[in-house]
């Protein structure tokens, strides 16, 4: 059983080396019956993220591979990692490591056990544990209420940025996945459910690590018109492929 690990990177080189190597250290010590591989994708980035990502692929052979885009976009880096990935399991989190690594056997254990083809972090189940800003909370609560009510799904958070996926169903749904930025994770998501593959959600302990200097940047009224139309343009599409 072979697992590929994929990080996007955009402008991150003061946290990339020190949370890369947090995350080799934790498959070290957690994943270490599986043969597992860190991808890092720089995108569009112009700080010293490559040369950093340069210098741990150097130092970890075998362990740690990197790539660079010049074009910006999580979306578009993930493909650009999963896309040509041997591994029996796809799995992508966020660099700054927002979702607890304590959570990462979770992740990885319904697919493991075949109960699962796509296993999903949720910041929204019961039992998760987040500590974030009222405003980003009120904003991921608004966008699952308006893709359940666009687009009929069950489930409690598209967006979190910690999920895995057997290679063969990522592979059956990627000439779906046509958004380059943040639709990307909805897109996977809505698409396993349409072709009727099995998707756990699991709990995790979601902490602001990173976002300080971003939370001004949460606009509710423009963010929810951009939400709303990349809803219905989903919809859109689902409706005409089924004709």
């Amino acid at each position: 059983m072979t697992i590929d690990f994929c990080l996007p990177v955009r402008n991150e080189a003061s946290l990339l080396r020190e949370n890369t190597l947090k995350l080799r250290d934790f498959l070290l010590t957690n994943v270490s019956a599986f043969s597992w591989r860190i991808i890092v994708v720089i995108n569009g980035s112009n700080d010293s993220s490559a040369l950093v990502a340069a210098q741990l692929a150097t130092e970890n052979k075998d362990q740690i591979v990197f790539k660079v885009l010049e074009l910006a976009g999580k979306g578009r880096a993930l493909k650009a990692g999963l896309s040509h990935s041997q591994a029996d399991i796809l799995a992508f989190m966020d660099i700054d490591l927002a979702v607890s690594l304590d959570n990462l056997p979770d992740l990885l254990k319904p697919l493991l056990e075949r109960r699962a083809d796509l296993v999903i972090g949720s910041r929204l189940l019961p039992d998760s544990e987040t500590n974030r800003s009222w405003l980003r909370e009120l904003s991921s609560r608004l966008y699952i209420f308006l893709s359940r009510l666009i687009l009929k799904h069950h489930l409690t958070d598209l967006q979190c940025g910690f999920k895995a996926i057997k290679r063969e169903v990522y592979k059956n749904l990627e000439i779906y996945l046509k958004d380059d930025n943040w639709f990307f994770d909805t897109e996977l998501v809505i698409y396993a459910l349409r072709h009727g593959y099995q998707i756990k959600e699991i709990p995790v302990n979601w902490r602001e690590n990173y976002y300080d200097e971003r939370q001004s940047k949460i606009n509710l009224l423009s963010d929810s018109w951009r939400f709303l139309k990349n809803l219905l343009a989903l919809r859109h599409r689902l409706k005409k492929s089924s004709h």
